[in-house]
């Protein structure tokens, strides 16, 4: 018995220890979480910035807090500022959405590309699984004959899949490019990769029962789409980013 109460007693006083510093780095954290509306040093018009709050609440708990802006409505554009309104940051409270009026936010996809993007990607698969590139390979391996691929383009649902499947990865990587910090080709392709990768991972359980020989004629085709849609992508949003600052 005496035993068994003292074994409650560390339990009680181990939670409280823990409990003590999760409560003191949460009460952290919603002190300073929030949008806030401050104004920047280097055009003097009000913009809304974000407090990284978790960094605060991790920091204050060993010691002194770290402040540092984890958002703005001019980044990314302006990624590299010197964060000079963290200090009105640190005493505005936070808005609530419609409270005050803000530049609209530069972390904004851009519709064109992603439309150029998609139908590259789409016309790269048209030309990639046609008779001159690997049609009669893709055909052999899933045992398909030349009337049942005549049917097959005839059909405007598959169109209409590859389609879809084309503009949803170009929206995914223009969203993911929109939070790399700088802009361009490069920028782009590693945020197709990126997504095609994970993606990749995501499918492969499904693909494992496809032949070695139409394995490697997809995951090629993959590859080229996702090289074509980050460039275009990482391209013509750069230079639309940069022409509205």
């Amino acid at each position: 018995m005496v035993l068994l109460l003292a074994f409650l007693l560390l339990t009680f006083c181990i939670i409280l220890v823990l409990l003590l510093p999760v409560l003191w780095g949460r009460d952290i954290y919603q002190r300073y979480s929030g949008p806030r509306a401050v104004t920047c040093p280097e055009t003097h018009e009000q913009v809304g910035v974000t407090i990284g709050a978790a960094h605060v609440a991790a920091t204050g708990l060993c010691g002194p807090p770290e402040f540092r802006l984890t958002d703005c409505t001019r980044w990314p554009a302006r990624i590299r500022c010197g964060q000079g309104c963290l200090a009105e940051a640190l005493r505005n409270p936070p808005y609530t959405e419609g409270e005050v009026h803000l530049p609209k936010s530069q972390r904004q996809i851009f519709h064109l590309p992603v439309l150029l993007a998609a139908f590259a990607a789409w016309y790269a698969g048209m030309i990639w699984h046609s008779q001159y590139l690997f049609r009669a390979r893709w055909m052999h391996e899933l045992s398909l004959t030349p009337a049942q691929v005549k049917q097959l383009v005839a059909w405007y649902s598959p169109h209409l899949l590859s389609v879809a499947a084309c503009l949803l990865f170009a929206y995914g990587v223009a969203w993911l490019y929109t939070w790399l910090e700088h802009k361009g080709v490069w920028q782009g392709i590693f945020a197709a990769t990126l997504l095609w990768v994970a993606l990749m991972v995501v499918t492969l359980p499904s693909m494992l029962g496809l032949s070695h020989t139409l394995l490697l004629i997809e995951a090629g085709y993959g590859l080229v789409a996702t090289l074509l849609v980050g460039a275009i992508i990482g391209g013509l949003s750069g230079r639309m980013l940069l022409r509205e600052v």
